[in-house]
């Protein structure tokens, strides 16, 4: 499964079953609660009958030791007919026995009520987690139902991609073995149509790349690799395009688990834009720090650098979907990209985990 693909399972997943468990949870808390007023009610009508059968004198046994009166006297004081008193220990009302102010004190231990509430909880308890079992799979089956449309539309619109990007394989590698031909016949350095055309062949051959590694991303095999030889190759193609521009590679070796050809296409995309929006005579300047591998530039800035990764942005910086690209691919090796940038240039920092 892709991570759109799981992305997208996950939520529909989450947003279901939580909204389940929540009512659940709910229902089962109001049910508990409800259910304890009820055991309360019960407990304050067998005080009562208690008490019916002693002022009848009835010695039966058919109460158990959970019970205790004493008489006691409360001349002149108020006592509610409704009392009912819950201590940490037991329940104590007071029934009146005549009209002289003596009153029957019962006492109830809570053993029978705390014992009644402890099965009462298991039971409600083990009837959610079942009920939240059963809606977890449900949620499961609903979700991966969802996405059988969506998988079926990636499925075809890959095979589509790819098939596309498999043409345009020939003619791309036609247009720039027939440029280094023209760059042989002709001056390359001194004709500026043969230098806005060999940029225009670079960029649409970027383009291929990027197509070509992003359809590679569910794939990637990771290994411990040297960036020093990648970030060579990529300076030495840029150079020709932007001869007024100073490249400076300040580290001759740095090893990071990456899939070598995604992050070719990272630092590609990062360093082809820093070329392309810097200066008449700016650098490009790649060094590293501890564990992050840095592209700095002496171009003007960008302006909203936290917007750049963004696929809908279109500022002065914009580079199409190549800085896109680079989010999604950093995203699938776990690279972490911040990007620092004030008026004398920008600073793209790459950290490997």
């Amino acid at each position: 499964m892709a991570h759109h693909e799981k992305s997208a399972f996950l939520k529909f997943f989450l947003i279901y079953f939580l909204s389940v468990a929540i009512l659940i949870l709910m229902a089962g808390s109001f049910y508990f609660i409800e259910m304890k007023n009820q055991f309360l009610k019960a407990e304050e009508f067998s005080i009562i009958d208690y008490a019916r059968h002693i002022k009848i004198m009835d010695n039966s046994d058919s109460f158990d030791h959970t019970f205790h009166h004493t008489y006691v006297d409360k001349k002149g004081e108020y006592i509610d007919i409704r009392n009912f008193t819950i201590t940490q220990n037991a329940f104590i009302k007071y029934v009146p026995m005549d009209q002289y102010g003596n009153y029957l004190k019962i006492t109830k231990t809570k053993a029978h009520f705390l014992s009644h509430l402890k099965e009462l909880k298991v039971e409600i308890i083990t009837i959610q987690i079942i009920l939240l079992l059963l809606f977890a799979l449900l949620s499961f089956r609903l979700a991966k139902n969802a996405l059988k449309p969506l998988e079926k539309s990636i499925t075809t619109l890959d095979k589509f991609a790819k098939d596309l990007i498999h043409d345009l394989n020939t003619p791309v590698t036609s247009i720039k073995l027939n440029m280094k031909l023209l760059e042989k016949q002709l001056d390359a350095k001194e004709n500026k149509a043969i230098q806005r055309l060999n940029k225009s062949v670079q960029t649409i051959s970027e383009l291929h790349e990027n197509l070509t590694i992003l359809l590679e991303e569910e794939t990637f095999q990771m290994q411990k690799t040297n960036l020093f030889p990648i970030v060579q190759e990529i300076v030495q193609i840029q150079e020709p395009l932007y001869p007024h521009l100073n490249f400076k590679i300040e580290f001759s070796s740095f090893e990071a688990k990456v899939n070598p050809k995604a992050m070719k296409q990272i630092l590609q995309n990062i360093i082809a834009n820093a070329c392309k929006y810097n200066k008449k005579h700016g650098y490009i300047k790649i060094y590293v720090s501890h564990n992050a591998l840095y592209i700095q530039d002496g171009g003007s800035g960008i302006k909203e650098p936290e917007k750049i990764f963004d696929r809908s942005y279109s500022g002065k910086q914009s580079s199409g979907i190549g800085l896109d690209i680079v989010k999604r691919l950093a995203y699938a090796m776990k690279i972490q990209i911040q990007v620092q940038s004030n008026h004398e240039g920008s600073i793209f920092i790459l950290t490997m985990r």
